[in-house]
């Protein structure tokens, strides 16, 4: 696979000519029609030719050099041409570079919505995904849950062999409530009896994993939230259950800020069995235009978080969606609209704007006017970012990745998904 960055005069003929790849190759993989024109600065995935890959050794070449160049060991190219000797190899001489060996991630997938075509889609993604979170079962000042009816979702995920996850939040009628989960927290009938409710739901509902996402904790919560995840993690292990945490991306321990202050990344590494980072909304509805994802800021994130939690208990936050801004940017006014990868480039092509990249934030935008002279600006992601992401995973060995969220169109990120790595099964 390679990803090619349209130039201005590339057809999908001509890339199909150039790379070797059947025409309708193309166009599958990147969800485009036949006659859609392509966008300046568009990042397009050329599959592999079919068959096996071959290169021709050039004078200096060694078979170290040539692994590398792929992506793979020596002893995978080795292997694959049956050579005893690596050192044997000559100038002209062609050799088979055969695929990779992908390395396997557990992936996980927040869904919201809670009808057939949710139900389906899980369905659809289902040999990419190892979890899908049912977005959310919300608490109660009393320790009970507000319930979801997702009785198809799981129906759905447990068919596919998709693990269905229990999502809890401390989200009220205003959103997410310090006060609410500082009643709970601070109520010892309150706090065991939620322990209790969550147990019996999951029970009854054939959950197989719980993830926790309180935010805008109170500081002055922060240990008896850690508390919390102590008991609720050991209740939860007598039946085999695994038990995450979702946490606001920080950079250091003692960030400031109410989102930041009460979530523990060392703890948290410690208790749960997984921790997934919510890497995203740097760019979000309310702010300035900016990438929602910039991999230099979850870049920072990822090197702190492995100070205080293992690799292998680390899954990286991924948005499935980028933003739409109307400009000037107002703050407090200014509300941007979430749309697509693919959304986004159709967007570019009817309004005939070329797509550039931010090398710092590896994330891609466009800029355009409307018939009222007014300026707009797109961050989205595409196969360029999606993958220096992807880079990111192998190159810490993380846990694997969770998407916020599913139910948006993703035909790029699913196919990227499958061709960096093998998903781990737990059904």
């Amino acid at each position: 696979m390679q990803i090619h960055t349209v130039k201005r005069n590339d057809s999908l003929w001509n890339l199909a000519q150039q790379y070797g790849v059947p025409l309708q190759h193309i166009i599958d993989v990147n969800a485009i029609a036949e006659n859609d024109s392509l966008v300046v600065g568009q990042a397009l995935i050329i599959p592999s030719p079919p068959g096996n890959r071959t290169h021709k050794v050039a004078r200096g070449e060694s078979l170290w050099s040539i692994a590398r160049q792929y992506g793979l060991s020596l002893q995978e190219v080795a292997a694959a041409n049956q050579l005893t000797n690596p050192a044997l190899i000559s100038p002209g001489q062609i050799i088979i570079i055969p695929q990779p060996t992908l390395m396997t991630i557990e992936v996980n997938g927040y869904m919201e919505r809670m009808d057939e075509q949710a139900a389906a889609e899980i369905t659809q993604h289902s040999d990419e995904l190892t979890y899908v979170t049912l977005f959310s079962y919300k608490i109660q000042t009393d320790g009970t849950l507000v319930e979801l009816d997702d009785q198809q979702l799981r129906d759905a995920a447990l068919a596919n062999r998709v693990a269905p996850m229990m999502a809890i939040t401390n989200i009220s009628e205003e959103g997410f409530s310090s006060e609410l989960i500082h009643e709970v927290l601070n109520n010892q009938q309150s706090y065991t009896h939620l322990i209790t409710t969550v147990s019996n739901t999951m029970q009854d509902r054939g959950f197989k994993a719980l993830n926790i996402d309180f935010e805008y904790v109170l500081p002055e919560d922060r240990e008896l939230y850690n508390s919390f995840l102590r008991d609720i993690t050991r209740h939860l292990h007598q039946f085999g259950w695994l038990v995450s945490t979702a946490v606001a991306p920080k950079y250091s321990a003692d960030q400031e800020g109410l989102l930041y202050e009460a979530h523990d990344y060392r703890a948290h590494g410690e208790i749960v069995d997984f921790v997934i980072l919510m890497t995203y909304e740097w760019g979000w509805t309310g702010g300035p235009p900016r990438a929602v994802a910039p991999l230099n800021e979850v870049s920072k994130v990822i090197n702190y978080a492995l100070t205080k939690i293992p690799a292998q208990k680390i899954m990286m936050g991924m948005p499935l969606y980028g933003y739409h801004w109307t400009l000037p940017y107002v703050q407090g006014e200014s509300r941007a609209t979430a749309l697509s990868t693919e959304a986004a480039i159709r967007l570019a092509r009817e309004r005939n704007a070329a797509i550039e990249y931010d090398n710092t934030a590896q994330s891609p935008h466009f800029t355009f006017y409307d018939e009222e002279r007014k300026q707009h600006i797109v961050w989205f992601e595409d196969a360029r970012s999606l993958q220096a992401k992807f880079n990111l995973v192998k190159q810490h060995g993380l846990r694997g990745v969770s998407y916020w969220k599913l139910g948006i169109e993703a035909n790029t990120n699913w196919y990227l998904l499958s061709e960096n790595f093998s998903v781990k099964k737990l059904l």
